[in-house]
């Protein structure tokens, strides 16, 4: 039985999507659920975010690149020649919550996933091209069943490429992070209509490999909501922009991303909007000095007076979020 993967996805950068997959790995984390973070991003942020610059140097390093598959790009490189998937060595963090650390060499793999896309039909062998696409899904549940995981997170850039085709193939549940502003509305309206062309292209290949060789993924990519992020709450122009975008967002998430009418609703009443994020910005830069999320800060860390207020805060609001995910993905499954 495979183990369920959850990707936050947005076509656009910008919107806070690695912070939102690093604080979310963590909180479910300290709920009890054993996690499996994998970072399908050739930037490789939030592997950055949980290591520090040394490990990464050690990851990296060409010399001892070949020695192990300590990267998602080790782990899957072989089948660019006539190798097949390595197993991942995934970087533990904490007691319940483990990483495939991203890798910048992972954008060479994305050549090898446009070739092998249209093979799939071929009439010749399916093995290879199917290895090829799932590798991603393949790699992240090799490490799941060796950490015992209920979830895995995957990171992927805001692209609508080759790569984050094959994440979201492997991908059972799909989070969209956005920011109130007119670029994230236009790629909500891209990213809806992709996700059900991928899902559809993705059970016509499945369904013409009659006897597979090994398991694959179901490619369903269930949208379980969207997330709105950088709220605040001062009476301000900006405030006003920002109202004026996120009141467009439950129209335009039904209309592309669940193909349904559009319709008129405010997003603290919209039952899709998991929820409205604040920035935290005097916490940012404090817990990643410290490399930690930011409802982890403590007095030792600088987090004193107004800072410890807004620690507690965000803990109450991630926390939140984290429950609505997970019942909503046991609602999907």
């Amino acid at each position: 039985m495979s183990i369920p993967v959850l990707t936050f996805f947005n076509n656009k950068g910008g919107v806070g999507k690695t912070s939102l997959v690093y604080h979310m790995a963590w909180m479910f984390s300290e709920m009890g659920k054993r996690i499996v973070a994998i970072d399908l991003d050739p930037q490789a942020n939030l592997t950055s975010a949980f290591l520090p610059e040394d490990q990464l140097e050690a990851l990296w390093d060409e010399d001892t690149a070949l020695e192990g598959a300590r990267t998602v790009y080790q782990c899957v490189r072989p089948l660019t020649e006539v190798g097949d998937i390595r197993e991942p060595e995934a970087k533990q963090i904490n007691s319940r919550l483990c990483l495939i650390p991203g890798d910048l060499g992972l954008a060479g793999f994305e050549d090898f996933l446009s070739q092998e896309w249209p093979n799939c039909f071929g009439s010749g062998a399916r093995y290879r091209p199917f290895r090829v696409l799932t590798a991603f899904w393949q790699v992240s549940q090799l490490a799941a069943k060796q950490h015992n995981a209920d979830l895995i997170l995957a990171d992927v850039g805001p692209n609508l490429g080759a790569i984050n085709r094959s994440a979201l193939i492997g991908s059972n549940h799909v989070v969209i992070p956005l920011a109130a502003d007119l670029f994230s509305l236009q790629g909500l309206r891209n990213l809806g209509p992709t996700l059900r062309a991928w899902r559809s292209d993705w059970q016509t290949r499945v369904a013409n490999w009659s006897q597979p060789a090994f398991e694959l993924p179901t490619g369903s990519m269930q949208p379980v909501g969207y997330i709105v992020q950088q709220h605040t709450e001062r009476l301000s122009r900006p405030v006003k922009a920002y109202d004026k975008w996120a009141a467009r967002i439950p129209s335009v998430y039904r209309s592309s991303v669940l193909d349904e009418p559009p319709e008129a609703i405010a997003p603290e009443s919209d039952a899709y909007c998991l929820a409205r994020l604040k920035h935290y910005r005097s916490l940012v830069p404090m817990a990643q000095e410290v490399r930690k999320p930011i409802f982890q800060l403590s007095s030792a860390d600088g987090a004193i007076g107004s800072h410890s207020y807004a620690v507690t805060e965000a803990r109450t609001h991630f926390r939140a979020l984290a429950k609505t995910i997970l019942g909503r993905i046991e609602v999907l499954a």
